[in-house]
């Protein structure tokens, strides 16, 4: 690659991340949960940018990024269902020559949640993400859910504010289903701890004690 066009690429990068972080289109949250017995769930999205105005355009894909152009139709009942919100902000055209502009587009999930599995009050008190098990396989692994709901693991380590483990990266474990974890169970130890994502964007973490399986101890417990 010709240093010419390396410079231009770092450019970019640099001009990008920049922007990014003055984003001026914003979300009110970071993950839309869609309950099946509401009529319709509402997002607020604000201007930060005091002096100039901006678009906004917006849309949601599937879980394989195709865009959907109507209603949401044929959705499994016992289980949610996870979309893309797809929200870009559009700056304003620039009346001064030879300047680079950037749409900026921000992606959150969104949970359809049907009505048969929405949590009432007490089932919000007790977090279905406690009932995350964990397999050993070799040298990994395996987190089983056996809820109907997405549970988003974004960190993975030996205690509570200790280093990410090695080759973890954020995943989904899918209602019902299962994944394979990143980073070894040697390095995760006999009692992990997984960090996941709740209906608010907080990030509690759920610490694990191994036997024949991994089960997490509940907070009550550790006290």
């Amino acid at each position: 690659m010709h240093t010419s066009v390396k410079t231009v690429l770092a450019t970019l990068l640099t001009l990008a991340t920049a922007q990014q972080a003055l984003a001026a289109v914003a979300l009110d949250r970071t993950r839309v949960i869609y309950n099946g017995n509401e009529k319709a769930v509402s997002l607020t999205i604000r201007n930060q940018n005091e002096k100039l105005p901006y678009l906004a355009q917006g849309w949601i894909e599937d879980e394989q990024g195709n865009k959907l152009n109507g209603p949401l139709v044929l959705l499994p009942q016992d289980r949610e269902t996870v979309y893309y919100f797809n929200l870009r902000e559009i700056p304003p055209r620039s009346e001064k020559p030879n300047v680079l502009q950037i749409a900026l587009q921000t992606r959150v999930k969104l949970f359809y949640r049907p009505a048969a599995i929405v949590p009432d009050r007490k089932a919000m008190e007790n977090p279905w993400q406690e009932q995350l098990t964990l397999t050993r396989q070799g040298d990994s692994y395996m987190a089983h859910n056996p809820t109907p709901y997405y549970i988003t693991l974004v960190d993975a380590t030996t205690h509570k504010e200790g280093k990410t483990v090695a080759g973890f990266a954020p995943l989904m474990v899918p209602p019902k289903g299962s994944i394979k974890l990143g980073g070894s169970a040697s390095a995760l130890g006999n009692a992990p701890v997984l960090t996941y994502i709740n209906d608010y964007g907080g990030r509690p973490a759920l610490t694990f004690r191994c036997a024949s399986d991994c089960r997490v101890v509940p907070e009550k417990r550790q006290q």
